[in-house]
C-alpha cells in the first residue's frame, strides 16, 4: 500500500494534479466573471467562491513545498483569515491561495485559456444583446460630464465603461501572449479595433490606457533591446506602486479637506488645480467622501485591516483597496507587486513589466481589478508563478526551481 501511495505521490503526479486542480477553480471563476459581465443574475455567487477556494487549498496541499515555503504559505493564510476575521470578506485569503496554487503552471497556456475563454463569453454577450434576447446594445442618457445626454453602445455589458474594461483586459492579454512576435499588420489590426471600441463606448479613461499601452507595446516590439536595461524596471517599481500609493494618499486626503470644508493644504495652486482634476475625473475624487456611507473613502478613516461593513463601491482602484481591504493588506500588495517587477527585470520580462504598469495606472481612475471575482484579474495568473519564482527560486534559493521558459 505504502508503494502504491508512494507511485501516485511522485512529484510529476503531484503537480499534473494541482494544475488540473487550478484549471478547474481557473475556469469556474472565469465563467462565474462573465456571466457578471453580462446582464444576467445570479445570486449563489458566495458558494462558487467556496469551491474555488477549496479547489487552489487542495491544490495547495498537493503541490511539493520546502520548509522554508510552508512557513511563508502558513504565515501568508494565517494574515488572510486575520483579515476575513476581521472585515469579512475572504478576498485576501481566496487571492494568496490562488496565487499559490499557480506557482507552477505553464503560464503562456494558461493565459491563452483565460483570452480565449473571455474571448469567447464575451462574443456570447454581445450577440445575447445584438439579438434581442437579453442587454441593451445601447444607452442614451446623462453620464455626469460635459456632454450632457450621449449615446454610448454596450453591447450587453450594462455599461459603456465595462464594455471597454473588458476589451481593456483582452488586448492586454493579447500584447501579453501574441505582442513580442505579432507582426506590424497584426498590431494595426488591434490598433483599429480597439480605436472602433473606444469610439463607440466614450470612454475616456480605457481610451487613454489602451492608447498608452499600445504605444509601449510597439515601441517594445521595434526595439527589443530595451528589455535589457535595468532603470526602467526600476522607475517602473518608483511609479508602482509608489507612485500610484503617494496619489491616491493625496487624493484621500483632499477630497476630505474639499467637501467637508477644511482646509489644511493652504496652496491656493493646489486648490485650482484640485478642482479641475476631479471635474475631469467625472467627481471620482469626490466620490471618495460622498460615494459610501461615513465617508469611508477618506484618508482618516482607512483602517490598519478594514472594517466589517467598508464594502461600497467608487471608482478609485487604488483607494478602493485601502478602504476594502485596510493600509496593511494594501502596504502588502504593494510589496509582491515590487517582488514581481524584480523577477521581471532578472528575466529581461518588458511584456509582462508592461502589464504591470499598465494596470496598475489603470486601476489609480478605474476599480474594474480591485474585486472578488478572480477571474477579472488575469494579472493573478502572472502573480502566482514569478512570486513563486521569486521566493523559491531567488529568495529560498530551491535547487529544483527551473527556469520557466514558457514565459
Amino acid at each position: 500500500m505504502t508503494q502504491m501511495l508512494g507511485k501516485l505521490l511522485t512529484d510529476e503526479n503531484r503537480k499534473k494534479t494541482a494544475n488540473l486542480l487550478f484549471y478547474i477553480a481557473l475556469a469556474t471563476e472565469l465563467l462565474i466573471m462573465v456571466v457578471e459581465k453580462s446582464e444576467l443574475s445570479f445570486s449563489y455567487e458566495s458558494y462558487v467562491f467556496r469551491l474555488t477556494f477549496l479547489l487552489t487549498i487542495l491544490a495547495v496541499v498537493i503541490m511539493k513545498h520546502d520548509r522554508k515555503e510552508l512557513l511563508l504559505l502558513t504565515a501568508a493564510l494565517g494574515f488572510g483569515a486575520i483579515c476575513y476575521r476581521i472585515s469579512g470578506k475572504n478576498d485576501i485569503l481566496r487571492i494568496f491561495t490562488f496565487l499559490a496554487a499557480a506557482r507552477d503552471i505553464d503560464l503562456k497556456k494558461a493565459m491563452k485559456y483565460s483570452f480565449y475563454f473571455c474571448l469567447s463569453g464575451y462574443i456570447v454577450i454581445a450577440l445575447l444583446s445584438v439579438t434581442g434576447i437579453i442587454g441593451d446594445v445601447a444607452l442614451i442618457t446623462d453620464y455626469g460630464r460635459a456632454a450632457g445626454v450621449e449615446t454610448r453602445y454596450v453591447f450587453g455589458f450594462g455599461h459603456p465603461n465595462t464594455l471597454l474594461g473588458c476589451v481593456y483586459s483582452l488586448v492586454l492579454m493579447w500584447i501579453f501572449i501574441y505582442g513580442e512576435k505579432a507582426s506590424a499588420l497584426v498590431y494595426a489590426c488591434m490598433i483599429v479595433t480597439s480605436g472602433i471600441i473606444a469610439v463607440i463606448t466614450r470612454s475616456r479613461t480605457g481610451i487613454a490606457m489602451l492608447a498608452f499601452t499600445l504605444v509601449l507595446a510597439v515601441v517594445f516590439r521595434l526595439f527589443p533591446a530595451l528589455s535589457k536595461i535595468k532603470l526602467l524596471y526600476i522607475l517602473e517599481m518608483l511609479i508602482t506602486p509608489l507612485l500610484c500609493i503617494v496619489l491616491t494618499v493625496i487624493a484621500a486626503m483632499a477630497s476630505e479637506q474639499a467637501y467637508a470644508g477644511v482646509y489644511f493644504i493652504g496652496s491656493k495652486i493646489f486648490w485650482k488645480y484640485f478642482w479641475k482634476i476631479d471635474a475631469v475625473l467625472n467627481n471620482r475624487i469626490g466620490n471618495l467622501y460622498y460615494g459610501v456611507d461615513n465617508h469611508g473613502g477618506v484618508f482618516t478613516n482607512w483602517k490598519l485591516i478594514a472594517e466589517r461593513g467598508s464594502d461600497g463601491y467608487f471608482d478609485l482602484g487604488w483607494a478602493r483597496l485601502f478602504y476594502w481591504y485596510g493600509i496593511l493588506p494594501t502596504a502588502v500588495i504593494a510589496i509582491l507587486i515590487i517582488a514581481i517587477i524584480y523577477v521581471c527585470m532578472v528575466k529581461r520580462d518588458a511584456w509582462s513589466a508592461l502589464i504591470v504598469l499598465s494596470l496598475s495606472l489603470y486601476t489609480l481612475i478605474e476599480a474594474t481589478f480591485v474585486t472578488r471575482y478572480l477571474g477579472r484579474n488575469f494579472f493573478l495568473l502572472i502573480a502566482g508563478v514569478y512570486l513563486g519564482y521569486f521566493f523559491r527560486n531567488l529568495l529560498f534559493g530551491i535547487s529544483d526551481v527551473k527556469e520557466n521558459t514558457n514565459v
